[in-house]
């Protein structure tokens, strides 16, 4: 009879042990979890740089750049801290592989750009447009930084030889480096460039 109850009571000493040691485990288990949650192990994974809100996008065919702006366009303060992170270079919007299947938008500058020729006493006027395949941004960009656009224009135009510009080539050769000043400035100015082409529609040497 004494026997018994010794028996038992070695028997609730071992059950307790055997909790001791789970709840030891538990206990081991959590802090080893929080430590890998602080240290980041079970943080969403990065998914690399993401997509400046700013950058223009390609209109397909039918639809509107106006749209298509608005439907892009960054809140407030996400535009105005892209708009500070834009500086450099900038990027250049390569055209569309099939432009047919996107949506050309074309922007007429208003004043004309008159300028002394560099070895002559003759002037040349000359008016011009713009085209793009990216959304509205890309105009209302030349719009904001039309004065910027006009003075290196017209320095650049300055230096052009009256021979030069009599010529179907010359007009053409104008008309590139009137398309890499206006790309260069929005791509200072905004990140990005957009202008697929430039085009004379008035041009005048007198």
């Amino acid at each position: 009879m004494s026997d018994e109850p010794k028996a038992k009571k070695k028997k609730g000493g071992g059950m307790k042990m055997i909790l001791l040691v789970v709840i030891a485990m538990l206990i081991g288990g959590a802090g080893a979890a929080g430590g890998l949650y602080a240290a980041g192990f079970f943080s969403p994974k990065d998914e690399g740089p993401k997509e400046d809100p700013n950058k223009p996008v390609l209109v397909l065919a039918g639809e509107s750049a106006e749209d298509i702006a608005k439907a892009h366009a960054a809140p407030h303060g996400d535009a105005a801290a892209a708009h500070g992170g834009a500086h450099g270079k900038g990027i250049d919007l390569p055209p569309p592989a099939n432009p047919t299947a996107y949506q050309a938008t074309y922007f007429q500058l208003q004043t004309p750009f008159t300028s002394n020729m560099t070895d002559t006493d003759a002037f040349a006027q000359i008016s011009l447009a713009v085209s793009t395949y990216y959304d509205l941004r890309v105009i209302d960009a030349i719009k904001t930084h039309e004065m910027a656009i006009r003075s290196q224009v017209l320095m650049m135009l300055a230096q052009q030889p009256e021979e030069m510009l009599a010529t179907p080539k010359g007009k053409q050769a104008l008309q590139a480096k009137i398309k890499v000043i206006i790309n260069d400035i929005l791509k200072q100015k905004t990140g990005y460039g957009g202008v697929d082409n430039v085009y004379f529609t008035n041009f005048v040497i007198q």
